[in-house]
């Protein structure tokens, strides 16, 4: 009675265990599931290391950028009430930020008309954002691009799966064409893994810029501001 019992379970668990090893073979790492999408998954590596730089090296700047002092235009008024235009030109080249170069631009037009003055920092003001936003046209291209890309590589996949079937008279097993669509649809996988990120990098850099420039917007009204102050 025992033999039968451990033969019934030996039947029972066999059945398993073949499925256990079946899937284990199956199992693809994922440098074998990049090698299976083909020559287009190196281009979508390379537009995912060229978003990573910009994300990055655009994150710094834009971080040392908005890094200003919060007595910074305290300063800048007490120099200029006291005639010392010199330290204020000073605390802005020391300072070196797009807030301080379009003070000091400001500064150096002191003298001049206000429209003169306003114009000069305006010109900066915009000149520092174009520099901010240097990249960012690139890193929304990869976050449109890389999901198409990866949807070519699956069309290309499902076309060389019709055509292999078409070269065997239409007699092609199941397994077969379920493994051609199935590398077909690696290329979707990683176009997408390329292209979220990027566009979600590129809005979040975007909203970063937008708050500077509200914050360079608020400075210069702040500065003029300081020149229309009446003389004590």
């Amino acid at each position: 009675m025992i033999n039968f019992l451990s033969a019934v379970d030996s039947l029972a668990t066999e059945p398993v265990k073949n499925a256990a090893a079946d899937a284990a073979e199956q199992t693809m790492s994922l440098w074998e599931l990049f090698n299976a999408g083909g020559w287009l998954m190196w281009i979508l590596l390379a537009l995912g290391g060229i978003a990573i730089f910009i994300f990055v090296e655009r994150f710094v700047a834009i971080r040392k950028a908005t890094g200003v002092d919060m007595h910074f235009m305290n300063r800048i008024r007490d120099y200029i009430s006291e005639g010392k235009i010199r330290s204020a030109v000073e605390l802005c080249r020391k300072t070196d930020t797009p807030i301080a170069r379009m003070i000091e631009k400001g500064i150096e037009r002191i003298g001049r008309p206000v429209s003169d003055i306003q114009t000069s920092i305006e010109n900066v003001a915009n000149l520092e954002v174009s520099k901010l936003e240097n990249g960012l046209p690139f890193l929304a291209t990869i976050a449109g691009g890389a999901p198409m890309i990866g949807f070519l590589g699956t069309v290309i996949g499902m076309v060389q799966t019709f055509m292999e079937m078409q070269a065997g008279g239409g007699a092609v097993e199941l397994a077969t064409l379920a493994g051609g669509m199935y590398v077909a649809m690696v290329t979707t996988v990683g176009g997408l893994v390329v292209g979220i990120p990027a566009y979600f990098g590129y809005n979040y850099l975007v909203a970063r810029i937008e708050k500077l420039i509200f914050q360079m917007e608020a400075n210069s009204i702040a500065f003029m501001d300081i020149l229309n102050q009446p003389v004590k």
